[in-house]
């Protein structure tokens, strides 16, 4: 039933009734996708950014936010959620996990909008104070939804990304990162996650990274999105790099056209709500390897559909992933 829904691997699939309409494209046929190109995930941003708390809720019934890290980013992404999230924790006994979630995931966000994505040594005082008092609350939000509901795994991969920022050490997070992988051991968010804690701008050692990556991807089975890990992982090893064309060898292209053949292009990989920003690291990866064939097809799934990350690392992210569009 969901691959007739959501399409599966690198057929076309039939259409979703829940699929957004495309935007108006750029020129370039590219545009960015919107509430993960879902009319009900819209419907929970909107209300979100309306302050609608029972309407939030109504629209997250489709979806186990303790689990679909996609759609509670999407949530986490929503400036002034922060506002109002604090009553419905107070006031909705039943709703104050899930309330706790969001708003500890909103926190993350919000800390990191105050870092930046600048170098430390560039980040000011202030901006580091305000980074790191958002940071506690979300710290305290997720440690409680997590108690609350122990079967979830995204306050977990929440609690990874703060601990991190938070700077709390490798055994913290470590002890993180086994709590998340208890609950789902090929959950490929908290592997994303670690993938960057391994680097060495975060006090990782070169390789690890793409070791931990390895070891993931052969455990997958056929179909599972896990597999993207390697495309991340080799995109992580070019931003550390020194040199711009690192990627472009035939074991690295070959590495990514067997993970992505495994992974997104296999007939039992399923699309759900988000499954775009699959394709995207596999579009990235693939492109700033110089591969040729594998990329073609990735690029055609997505028909000019654009996601920020992963290719917000690079400078004017959408002309980026046209450039390579046009190239493939």
């Amino acid at each position: 039933m969901f691959g007739k829904l959501f399409g599966r691997g690198g057929e076309r699939p039939e259409a979703d009734p829940h699929a957004l309409p495309v935007p108006r494209r750029q020129r370039n046929g590219v545009y960015t996708l919107r509430a993960l190109g879902d009319r009900r995930v819209l419907a929970a941003v909107e209300a979100a950014g309306a302050g609608d708390w029972q309407a939030v809720k109504a629209a997250l019934a489709p979806f186990d936010l303790g689990r679909d890290h996609h759609v509670l980013g999407e949530l986490a992404e929503v400036d002034g959620v922060q506002d109002w999230i604090g009553r419905a924790i107070e006031e909705d006994k039943e709703g104050r996990a899930t309330a706790l979630l969001i708003s500890g995931a909103r926190h993350v966000s919000w800390g990191w909008e105050a870092r930046t994505a600048d170098r430390a040594v560039n980040v000011t005082r202030d901006q580091w104070r305000v980074f790191h008092e958002r940071l506690h609350i979300a710290e305290e939000q997720l440690l409680e939804a997590a108690e609350l509901r122990p079967e979830w795994i995204t306050p977990w991969r929440q609690l990874l990304t703060s601990g991190r920022g938070m700077s709390l050490g490798s055994v913290v997070n470590r002890t993180r990162l086994d709590a998340a992988l208890r609950r789902d051991p090929l959950d490929l968010e908290t592997h994303i996650d670690w993938i960057s804690q391994l680097q060495p701008r975060w006090s990782g050692e070169p390789g690890q990274a793409l070791a931990f990556a390895r070891d993931a991807f052969a455990r997958a089975p056929q179909g599972h999105r896990i597999g993207c890990v390697i495309a991340f992982a080799h995109i992580e090893e070019w931003v550390e790099a020194e040199s711009m064309g690192c990627l472009k060898t035939a074991e690295i292209r070959g590495e990514l056209r067997t993970a992505a053949d495994h992974s997104i292009l296999h007939p039992d990989y399923v699309r759900r709500p988000g499954w775009q920003v699959d394709f995207n690291m596999f579009a990235m990866a693939l492109s700033l390897a110089g591969e040729r064939d594998t990329v073609r097809r990735v690029f055609q799934a997505l028909d000019g559909a654009h996601t920020t990350w992963p290719w917000a690392y690079l400078a004017n992210s959408q002309k980026q992933f046209a450039r390579y569009q046009r190239r493939a």
